[in-house]
Order: structure tokens, then C-alpha cells, then sequence
């Protein structure tokens, strides 16, 4: 068992690459959430069915929490070899997280599209897909720099 500060916080690296991510998709599905239900609310007032659909939106930034477990553990399978990488876990989960933050962001304009239209699903998924994939590319990225540790 390790003693001292070093010791202590070996697993930093790591736990900021998750705990970043799922910072970022808290607030993004929080974000698009919110949107979400006051679509519904104005569909219900106007005695609209509410479109179910927009749960897809909500819960798209959620995926970018998956990409910071597997950060996570990659570092974790480094940190057992002596080496702790806060810097490289710190920013990707940064990264990751502000990808999902962005995305919840779009989401919610899209739950305030679709709710008043009830139309453009294709075109809206579009544009959450593309924030999605600077999340893909830099936990890709992240995972090919940890490969050569």
C-alpha cells in the first residue's frame, strides 16, 4: 500500500476523466431536459399530445459519460504500472464533458423546434450526432495517446 500524497491521489487522473464527463452530461441532459418539459407543457395547454420523441434529445448527451468510463479505465490499467496521468484524464474528461454540455445545449433548442413543429427529428439528430463525435474522436485520441504508455 502506497503512503503519502502520491498515494493518495494515484486514481485522480482517472476519476477526473468520468467525473468531467458526467459533469457535462448532467448539465446537458439537465439543459435539454428542462426544454423538454416546457414543450409539453405548452403541447398540453394548447390540448397537443406531447411528442414522445424528445426523450432522444434529452438523453443524448448521456452517452458522453460511457466515453469517460473507458478513459477512465484505461487509466486505471496505466496507474498500475506506476504511472498516473492527471493532466491527460483532466483534460479529456474536460473535453468530454463540454461536448455533452454543447450537445444538451442543442438538444434543448431542438425539444423547443420539435415541440412547436413537430417536425425536422432527421435534421435535429444530425446536429447532436456531430457534437457527439468530438467526443468520440477525443476519447479515440485520448485512447491512442494512452496506448503508447
Amino acid at each position: 500500500m502506497e503512503i503519502g500524497l502520491i498515494g493518495q491521489f494515484k486514481d485522480f487522473g482517472a476519476i477526473m476523466a468520468l467525473a468531467f464527463s458526467a459533469v457535462g452530461s448532467a448539465f446537458g441532459t439537465g439543459v435539454a431536459g428542462m426544454s423538454a418539459i416546457g414543450a409539453w407543457k405548452n403541447n398540453f395547454s394548447q390540448n397537443k399530445a406531447a411528442n414522445f420523441m424528445l426523450i432522444a434529445f434529452v438523453g443524448a448527451p448521456l452517452t458522453q459519460t460511457i466515453y469517460g468510463l473507458i478513459v477512465m479505465n484505461k487509466i486505471f490499467e496505466i496507474a498500475g504500472k506506476g504511472q498516473y496521468l492527471w493532466g491527460i484524464g483532466a483534460c479529456a474528461g474536460l473535453a468530454i464533458g463540454a461536448s455533452a454540455y454543447a450537445q444538451g445545449k442543442c438538444a434543448a433548442v431542438a425539444c423547443d423546434a420539435m415541440g412547436e413543429t413537430g417536425k425536422g427529428f432527421g435534421n435535429y439528430i444530425i446536429v447532436l450526432g456531430i457534437i457527439e463525435t468530438v467526443a468520440l474522436f477525443v476519447m479515440a485520441f485520448t485512447l491512442g495517446i494512452l496506448g503508447k504508455f
